[in-house]
């Protein structure tokens, strides 16, 4: 196997071609409907019932514009976020610095989906809790050599057929248990009840919003069909195109993205309000099947499985590039891969709650947010960096409201946190 994942260089531009433009958002996307996502949505929908819903639709709304930004950079700039960011940070210790916090939400990330993985073995197949994390990480390390044997086309087919998967289990409750019309009303004005809704939120847009997400699109943008900057006027009606194209993949990734988190919060909401036991994937699993029938907590698991397995290999490919782009170090993704599994394995080993296990991870998410988000901003700002594809002000000034809004969040529930309120 290569030795690093993403050092392949910018691609020649395809024939532009309407669907063969689609597919790095979706991959992307992917990371959207992990684990964490499912626990975080359905822990949100089974104690707080619709109370939430909005903070899932805005969410989704920051989630299109932050995608669109990153994948714009990788196409007009050849360049992902990390590898800019190593070549603008100037101080070695300011890039390992950077470099620790990224890697530690790769690792929060890499928890939240092998995690997942197992708990889905278990309940389809009754696999050991520690042997399910091990069989996720090597299906992983499969999917990975596709991309790095065959490119990255093979693997988007791979994975958008995972994310159909996982689009059928997850909205199947819905469609069989309708939720309240009334209650999604409800749910739609903003507000919090205690501290432990804040908790939730915070959860559920480190879940949705996720930093490896960011970086690993502008990679997947790059990989696909960069025309750098530099190219000259000559270049620009293909870059505007390319760009056309990007925004309709992200448009259709994060409607599938949305709605599938949006479903499972509301079949929770609908379904497992008040229900024993379902602050856990395993009892919701128990409670699905006891209210909707075995058919719907099988699709349910499967889809676990799917999630797992997809987002997995995704923020897998995000850890390399960020370790590439800020370190300049060419780790074997073999030795990387089982590095980053150690904690999601050693949470197995001990018989630590998955569930908790897998909200808490979604939290640690949420602090990475700013690293990734407040630089994408800034970056795609700038003409010097993307000449005249830099944001519009309105654009940029909607992307820094996103920022502060999301910093201001997690600033509260680390004081809740911290004063056990």
């Amino acid at each position: 196997m290569p030795k690093n994942l993403v050092a392949t260089p910018p691609r020649r531009t395809p024939p532009l071609r309407g669907l063969a433009l689609l597919g790095p958002a979706l991959v992307a996307g992917v990371a959207y409907l992990d684990p964490g996502n499912v626990a975080s949505n359905m822990t949100a929908g089974a104690a707080y019932g619709y109370l939430l819903v909005w903070v899932v639709l805005a969410g989704n709304v920051m989630a299109w514009l932050i995608q669109y930004l990153s994948a714009k950079l990788g196409v007009v700039t050849g360049r992902s976020l990390p590898e800019l960011l190593g070549s603008r940070i100037r101080r070695p210790w300011a890039r390992r610095a950077y470099w620790a916090q990224a890697e530690l939400v790769a690792m929060a990330t890499d928890l939240a989906e092998v995690i997942g993985g197992a708990v889905a073995l278990n309940l389809l197949f009754g696999i050991p809790l520690l042997l399910g994390g091990v069989i996720t990480g090597a299906v992983s390390m499969a999917l990975l050599a596709v991309h790095s044997r065959r490119g990255p086309r093979p693997f988007e087919f791979i994975v958008i057929g995972l994310m159909a998967i996982i689009t059928i289990g997850f909205v199947a409750g819905a469609v069989i248990a309708p939720p309240d019309p009334a209650g999604i009303a409800a749910g739609v004005l903003p507000r919090f009840t205690d501290s432990g809704s804040v908790l939730l939120a915070a959860s559920i847009l480190g879940a949705t919003i996720m930093p490896h997400a960011i970086y690993a699109h502008s990679a997947l943008s790059r990989d696909r069909f960069a025309i750098p900057a530099q190219a000259g006027d000559a270049a620009r009606p293909a870059v505007r195109t390319l760009l056309r194209a990007t925004r309709w993949d992200v448009t259709i990734a994060m409607v599938i993205a949305g709605s599938v988190n949006l479903a499972i919060l509301l079949v929770a909401a609908a379904n497992l309000a008040g229900v024993e036991g379902t602050d856990s994937l395993e009892g919701a699993h128990t409670a699905l099947e006891a209210g909707l029938g075995p058919v719907i907590a099988t699709l349910f698991a499967v889809a676990l499985l799917a999630s797992g397995l997809a987002s997995t290999s995704v923020g897998a490919y995000a850890g390399a590039e960020i370790m590439h782009g800020l370190l300049h170090v060419r780790v074997p993704m073999l030795a990387r891969r089982l590095v980053t599994l150690i904690p999601a394995l050693v949470v197995l080993a001990v018989g630590f709650d998955p569930t908790l296990a897998l909200i808490l991870s979604q939290v640690v998410l949420s602090f990475g947010i700013p690293f990734a988000l407040v630089p994408l901003v800034a970056l795609t700002a700038q003409r010097r960096t993307l000449g005249a594809f830099a944001n519009r002000a309105l654009t940029t000034v909607v992307g820094i409201l996103a920022s502060v809004l999301l910093i201001a969040l997690n600033g509260v529930l680390l004081w809740l946190v911290l004063t056990g309120t």
